[in-house]
């Protein structure tokens, strides 16, 4: 077959491809021709152009942290993939099938990645290695090579999705599109056509998905994930262990129209030239690791020098040959970088130890079990925080799923204990300082004693009714968080045509019926409370029954009506965060801090006005004012606050629940930043995640948290300013 001449190519040979090129029809023309005239900007430019800025400077930060340029990547090789595990060239090159495809020159090295994609006229790559080969690495810095400089306009957007919470029972569009809806905001905005900017980049090949870890998705699930996968033939690059991608084939055959790289074992030259340059110099006039105590090549000796000699000079020794065994994946160099490098004073040769690691996995589990100790030297005991994280058996660590470790009962309770308490107190000061200080009707040991007795009647009755709806509205699944922020001066023009009549009214809606529910129901039961302490002696049983619905009926409207305010006002306030705006957990955070302040501030100012509009406008009088306020505002909004929204659930789980059971420290959010600085965890979007598998594997497997309830008094992060941020 000859190629079509005159059009674009992207081959490092030089050979043309462009026949092919140009049958791929999807946006991803755009990047590769340069030759086309610009057409008018679009929505979709600007959007694409916005996702990349965010992209761009989310994972630059994210291979900065990793160390992967310091002090200069290592070198990840790659051939072909067994020819039984990729498609049929033609289509691949999508000709006839008389046609003579020409073969791809796909092997390469990391810093080729994206010229090396750039042959497949298909634009679909699989990329098998095996576990630390630095697939998800490679993955990473092929987005980077596409996203370019910052400032560049690109026509497609690499995007990165972790693979393995994909269920194929969710089409791949629709699951691409919420992922992006959930990282990214700004992209839920509606574009004039109707669907979303997310949906809108998706649809019209705006994005290119990067898979990373098919191997991760469940089992059972990997033959059915490659069928879909095939049904779209749209451009991908996925990311897999060769022996479950293996399978997957056998089961559902090649995925269509995709080549295959699979990742090299690293040579020792490749060992030669990267860990000496990770290590301290040795002082002058000791002996180095060459021919009369010189250095190997040009670099000084270090304390690997000794060590890589004798790799070089006795690979068939036994514990040289497991040691090069082991060393032959990036994440164990990487490892062992840290574990005998600069910032240690461990001497590499303890590695060659043949009675210490007697089997190649010895070795390797040595370096796992030593990663967490040496990066946390300045802070040791965090190990059993990381192993309760370990061992919530999740890919993604997002924090308002934290603590899900405890069952549903157990997480209802303490959230309706907590409400309740919040709840109690507030009725409690507000019945104390109204009857001793403001009506002076009783004295102050009688108002603390009418308040205990109110306090914790309707701090109980309460507790139990957030309890219960926690219970039956969250107990399965985490409450998500807003990804909206709460914009007063700043909203745009998108902001406020997003606003349709069914976001208005639902919310409105909503708030105003559990608003009268809570208080037809806590009230009622309050009064029973009240009545059985006192022994029923006012009228009896039912009076106290009517009374308590009367009083319940009362407080619905009043509770209801303030909590439907309140949402419409976070409707008519709720922003979209910018596109460009990179993504983090602790952002996510705040903004969810923010927005439950906001409430309450909210709900404390109405239900005082309201309470006084309502109910006591002819004689509306200070004492009433402050119940309304204290008891209406302040605890129920607080109540609400703590029991019913994502950071209400992560202030009482995750700041104090497991803190005093030991299996998180005080501060988790410093923590979880402190061990994402140090290389224990990566961020992904919204998420943090392990490093990587093996080693969240090793560290569920370790020591289970066995010390008392409040040992996590201290965290990592307490000798570090920046662990001071609040929840």
């Amino acid at each position: 077959m000859t190629p079509h001449e005159g059009q674009a190519s992207n081959r490092a040979d030089g050979n043309n491809v462009g026949g092919s090129v140009a049958q791929f029809n999807n946006a991803r023309d755009v990047y590769i021709d340069s030759t086309r005239p610009s057409p008018p900007r679009t929505p979709l430019d600007d959007a694409a152009d916005k996702l990349a800025t965010a992209l761009r400077k989310q994972w630059q930060h994210e291979e900065d942290r990793r160390k992967v340029p310091n002090p200069g990547p290592l070198t990840i090789r790659w051939d072909l993939a067994p020819d039984a595990l990729t498609d049929h060239a033609e289509n691949i090159w999508g000709v006839p099938a008389e046609a003579v495809p020409d073969p791809l020159p796909l092997a390469g090295e990391l810093s080729q990645i994206l010229d090396v994609y750039e042959r497949i006229p298909s634009g679909r790559l699989a990329v098998l290695g095996r576990s630390g080969s630095g697939k998800s690495v490679l993955a990473m810095r092929f987005a980077l090579e596409m996203l370019g400089p910052p400032g560049t306009s690109v026509g497609v957007v690499p995007v990165i999705f972790g693979l393995g919470s994909w269920d194929p029972v969710t089409p791949l569009r629709d699951w691409l599109v919420g992922a992006l809806e959930r990282d990214h905001s700004g992209l839920r905005a509606a574009t004039p056509d109707g669907p979303t900017l997310a949906a809108a980049l998706v649809d019209g090949r705006r994005v290119l998905p990067v898979l990373d870890g098919f191997d991760e998705i469940a089992g059972h699930l990997h033959g059915p994930a490659l069928k879909a996968l095939s049904s779209d033939l749209g451009p991908l690059l996925l990311t897999s262990r060769p022996l479950e991608y293996a399978a997957a084939v056998t089961e559902a055959g090649a995925l269509t129209s995709t080549a295959g790289i699979q990742l090299q074992d690293l040579r020792l030259k490749d060992l030669e030239a990267y860990l000496p340059r990770t290590a301290r110099k040795k002082p002058s006039g000791e002996p180095g690791g060459g021919p009369d105590g010189k250095p190997l090549g040009t670099i000084a000796p270090t304390p690997w020098t000794p060590v890589l000699r004798t790799l070089r000079e006795n690979p068939d020794a036994p514990a040289a040959a497991r040691l090069a065994a082991v060393l032959t994946t990036p994440l164990m160099v990487m490892l062992a970088r840290t574990v005998y490098g600069k910032e240690t004073n461990r001497d590499p040769q303890d590695l060659l130890d043949a009675d210490r690691f007697s089997t190649p996995e010895a070795l390797e589990d040595h370096l796992l079990d030593e990663f967490v100790p040496t990066v946390y030297q300045d802070a040791p005991g965090v190990q059993r925080w990381l192993g309760y994280l370990a061992r919530l058996g999740t890919d993604d660590l997002a924090w308002w799923k934290l603590g899900s470790s405890l069952g549903r009962s157990s997480r209802a309770w303490v959230i309706g204990l907590a409400a309740g308490l919040v709840v109690g107190l507030a009725d409690a000061l507000a019945a104390g300082f109204m009857f001793a200080v403001i009506l002076h009707t009783h004295s102050p040991v009688e108002a603390v004693w009418i308040g205990l007795l109110n306090g914790t009647a309707f701090g109980s009755a309460s507790g139990l009714v957030f309890g219960l709806v926690y219970r039956f509205r969250h107990g399965d699944k985490a409450c998500e968080p807003s990804r909206q922020s709460i914009r007063i001066l700043s909203r745009t023009r998108d902001d406020r045509e997003r606003r349709t009549l069914r976001s208005v009214v639902a919310k409105p809606s909503l708030g105003l019926a559990g608003g009268f529910v809570f208080g037809f129901l806590s009230w009622p039961l309050a009064m029973l409370l009240l009545g059985a302490n006192e022994g029923f002696e006012y009228g009896g049983f039912m009076n106290y029954v009517e009374s308590g619905l009367w009083a319940g009926f009362n407080a619905g409207i009043l509770y209801g009506v303030s909590a439907a305010l309140v949402f419409t006002l976070m409707t008519w306030f709720e922003a979209l965060v910018r596109i460009e705006t990179a993504v983090s957990p602790s952002a996510l955070l705040s903004i969810n801090r923010a927005n439950v302040l906001f409430q309450l501030l909210v709900c404390v100012l109405l239900c005082g006005t309201l309470g006084g509009i309502l109910y006591e406008l002819e004689w509306f009088r200070v004492a009433d004012w402050f119940v309304y306020v204290v008891v209406g505002g302040l605890g129920v909004g607080l109540a609400y606050g703590l029991g019913l929204t994502a950071w209400g659930h992560w202030l009482v789980l995750c700041r104090v629940w497991l803190p005093l059971t030991g299996r998180l420290p005080w501060r988790p959010s410093a923590f979880l930043r402190d061990a994402h600085d140090r290389g224990v965890l990566r961020q992904s979007g919204a998420y943090y995640q392990f490093r990587h598998a093996r080693l969240r594997d090793r560290l569920a497997r370790q020591g289970r948290y066995e010390g008392p309830p409040g040992a996590g008094a201290r965290s990592a992060d307490d000798h570090d300013p920046a662990g001071s941020i609040t929840a």
